[in-house]
């Protein structure tokens, strides 16, 4: 019997050993270090730069009208 991937099958349960957790979950925590000390690309902080310059426009807009 196949499992069924896109569904809940409760007869099918797989145990990893725990060697083989560990390892994964070294691997994965190695992946992720990574990408959390990655710089920022430039591009992404214009693109920040320029979404902040708007919403202090319009901020700055929204305390206009009230006055």
């Amino acid at each position: 019997m196949m499992p069924d991937p896109g569904g809940d099958n409760d007869d099918f349960d797989m145990v990893l050993d725990p060697k083989v957790q560990e390892s994964i979950g070294r691997s994965l925590k190695a992946h992720y270090d990574d990408i959390v000390n990655a710089p920022v690309p430039d591009k992404f902080l214009v693109l920040l730069a320029q979404l902040e310059a708007t919403e202090q426009r319009a901020a700055g807009a929204s305390s206009d009208e009230r006055e």
